[in-house]
């Protein structure tokens, strides 16, 4: 009997061994929540004085401090580290930092790695709350392997959250913060999936939405229902772009106009950009989606090139003046530098927000990170096959992290575009641009009589 039972306790041992493993890496995120995250904090509280005085992030108390612990305890003074607040679990854990005086939030972000695995998590990231305090985000599992994005994220118009960060957190994108973007990745990268998630979130708000697809609208032309304009081959771009330029001229002579108020006139009626107008004379943003941008520099012939150099000024002043006039840029394609002609890297330079999947060599990952963020054109290389929807994200303050998007099938893309096609704007100037969408046939409809041959 004794026998039996220590077989038993062994076999219950292994099995939760063995279940323990294979959850950890079928399911990581209920491993956490379960093993992972009690442990985490555990281990953390237990060795978090020991772990900052072995990481360099103590200081000598002060002089009263010191006087109080001899005359109370009469014991060694030792190094005080930052004050800890409040741990809370998410899908790692947070907790704030308050620094000692002498201290920077550089000391503790330098210290990131020795954190880790200290403390047994996949990954540590600080960032700087306020002056003294620092938030440090550890992060359980590999939240880029599975994406679930968050269930709590802040929108709002022209905010988009289209991807996860590698620290938890969504991406969003937001066109007042970024107004245009350049989104380049090889074949199979993902970089389809990232533009259908952005207009299938964008679908539903009141935005006007002009695709410009020189793939004979091989990859927009499923959302054509939501579409206020579509050109699928160079030649329609060259006639839709001049109308875009015309309407952003027009806002400007609306803006003009409402800046021409009586001297009486209130601070908040006058305005620089569209944003500031009345909701009821505000005209509706416009976001220009332009798929494998390289189509539009590509020329064989000497009228091909004219034809060229105006597409290109157009897009130029678009990217220049369009975002007070409510026109933003969404530039995507394989590779996008300078020989691909003129006006190449003068667009280029105009697109704020860079978005680099997976690219076939080390100069297109310099195409959209190197003049913004030099450090991240390694991580771009490093992107494997494998994993189709990885990227790293950039803008022109320095900052970058690495991000997934979630996959969405065409077919459900398709199908909220269709719901969301009655909130598509009305613009007069762009309804010649608008795609045929044939009309749905209506599931379970019979003929009202059977059709006979006619004998005489």
């Amino acid at each position: 009997m004794t026998d039996l039972v220590t077989w038993a306790e062994l076999g219950g041992s292994l099995a939760a061994i063995s279940g323990a493993a294979y959850a950890r890496h079928a399911h990581p995120a209920a491993y956490w929540s379960t093993v992972g995250l009690p442990v985490s904090v555990v281990r953390l509280l237990a060795s978090y004085s020991s772990t900052m005085e072995a990481c360099g992030l103590t200081v000598e108390p002060s002089r009263w401090r010191a006087l109080a612990v001899k005359a109370a305890t009469r014991r060694e003074v030792r190094p005080v580290p930052p004050r800890r607040g409040l741990i809370r679990p998410t899908t790692g854990l947070r907790l704030r930092l308050r620094l000692a005086p002498g201290q920077e939030p550089a000391d503790v972000a330098a210290s990131a790695e020795r954190l880790r695995h200290a403390w047994g998590v996949h990954a540590v990231y600080v960032r700087d709350v306020k002056p003294g305090v620092v938030e440090l985000r550890l992060v359980g599992f590999d939240v880029l392997r599975k994406v679930r994005m968050p269930r709590r994220v802040p929108g709002g118009p022209l905010r988009v959250p289209v991807a996860l960060r590698e620290d938890a957190t969504a991406f969003v994108r937001d066109y007042h913060a970024v107004p245009h973007e350049l989104v380049l990745g090889a074949t199979l990268s993902g970089k389809s999936m990232y533009l259908r998630n952005l207009l299938t979130g964008l679908a539903a708000q009141p935005v006007v939405l002009v695709g410009i697809d020189c793939k004979r609208g091989v990859e927009l032309a499923p959302f054509a229902p939501r579409l206020s304009a579509l050109a699928t081959d160079a030649d329609q771009a060259a006639e839709l772009l001049p109308v875009l330029v015309k309407e952003m001229e027009d806002r400007y002579d609306l803006i003009k106009a409402r800046q021409g108020l009586a001297p009486g006139a209130p601070d908040e009626q006058i305005t620089s950009d569209i944003w500031g107008l009345p909701e009821s004379e505000r005209p509706y943003p416009i976001v220009l989606f332009i798929d494998e941008v390289a189509e539009l520099f590509l020329v064989a012939t000497r009228k091909e090139e004219e034809r060229r150099d105006e597409m290109v000024t157009q897009l130029i002043r678009l990217a220049q003046l369009g975002r007070a006039a409510g026109i933003y840029l969404e530039v995507c394609g394989q590779r996008f530098g300078a020989e691909l002609g003129k006006g190449a890297t003068m667009l280029r330079a105009q697109l704020t927000g860079r978005v680099c999947h997976r690219v076939n060599d080390e100069a297109s990952a310099k195409m959209a990170l190197g003049d913004i963020a030099p450090e991240a054109v390694f991580a771009a290389c490093a992107i494997a096959a494998e994993l189709p929807g990885l990227a790293v994200v950039g803008d022109t303050s320095g900052g970058w992290s690495r991000i997934r998007i979630p996959h969405l099938s065409l077919a459900d893309a398709a199908a909220t575009c269709r719901e969301t096609a009655h909130l598509a704007p009305d613009v007069p100037a762009l309804t010649p641009f608008r795609p045929y969408v044939p009309p749905v046939p209506v599931k379970g409809s019979a003929t009202v009589a059977t059709p006979r041959p006619v004998t005489e």
